[in-house]
């Protein structure tokens, strides 16, 4: 079983399911990346802000999977914008990953309030990619607006986009935005996990998209788990995902998405859940004093 492939801008592919380890303890990632590894998992999305590249690397080690046939990405954390600190990150994360590179480095989030550090940073992570110690370079949580002012200041086009997307928040305007310019579309909480951690962003009367009528009707019919059919519709749709576990049974099982499809109808019955209302943070005003993190306290 191996997962479906897409390919960026600059030719390079990316597999289009991998594991996420944001809020994995550093102490149980190591197990949970190469159980997914050894489940046919090749695509590990971390980040210098989740204070676990360590043990990421570490599974990576252990799981027994030459390096050339994983895809490794993490992340720059805003704290570390500019050009030297956008290079000390750099130094930084492929250390603890114990990498001689990365094939997928992303700004973690647009920074508003100073988003010329924010374009320094992106032209360093340019720098480090022709170098040949990135394959690729992309964004998190860019709104269409930032993919603009981005691409005005810099001539540069993302091959990635990680944005918030799930069943009850689709990002419409966001996912057009990057189709336009040939951006990979990737998902961060697939599954709805945002909104188990934030109950005042519950909505249509369940706790997560799980829940809904719909996704476990879905489920019954295909005779797959409600998570299933929720990753199977962002992969139909053609973007990314990285749904996360530590639990080894629910890592293989959100794998085995590549035996059935759903229909056009389908899909445009689990679009039709969204509500428009975001549950993690925003955009429009994060800074690196959002979540105070010392990425090089690790």
């Amino acid at each position: 079983m191996t997962s479906e492939m897409i390919t960026f801008n600059n030719g390079v592919e990316i597999p289009a399911l991998g594991l996420g380890v944001f809020l994995t303890p550093p102490d149980q990632t190591a197990a949970a990346v190469s159980t997914a590894i050894q489940a046919g998992y090749r695509l590990i999305d971390t980040a210098a802000a989740y204070l676990n590249e360590r043990a990421v690397g570490e599974g990576i080690r252990n799981s027994g999977v030459s390096r050339d046939e994983l895809f490794v990405t993490t992340k720059l954390w805003p704290g570390q914008y500019g050009h030297d600190g956008a290079r000390h990150g750099f130094e930084g994360s492929l250390t603890r990953l114990g990498l001689d590179y990365i094939d997928l480095f992303l700004l973690h989030w647009p920074v508003p309030s100073d988003f010329a550090a924010t374009v320094e940073a992106y032209q360093t992570m340019e720098e480090l990619r022709a170098q040949g110690r990135i394959r690729a370079i992309g964004v998190c949580n860019f709104l269409p607006h930032h993919l603009h002012e981005l691409q005005e200041r810099t001539g540069l086009v993302p091959a990635l986009n990680q944005i918030e997307l799930n069943p009850f928040y689709t990002q419409p305007d966001t996912v057009a935005a990057n189709a336009e310019r040939g951006i990979v579309t990737q998902a961060w909480a697939p599954i709805g996990g945002t909104y188990a951690r934030n109950p005042n962003a519950v909505t249509h009367g369940v706790g997560t998209p799980l829940e809904h009528p719909v996704i476990t009707g879905l489920a019954a019919k295909y005779g797959k788990t409600a998570a299933q059919v929720v990753i199977r519709w962002h992969l139909d749709h053609g973007f990314s995902a990285i749904p996360k576990s530590v639990h080894a049974e629910r890592i293989v099982e959100n794998f085995d998405v590549f035996d059935f499809s759903l229909t056009a109808a389908e899909i445009a019955q689990i679009d039709a859940l969204d509500t428009g209302v975001r549950a993690g943070g925003d955009p429009e005003t994060f800074s690196a004093d959002s979540y105070p993190t010392d990425v090089d306290a690790q």
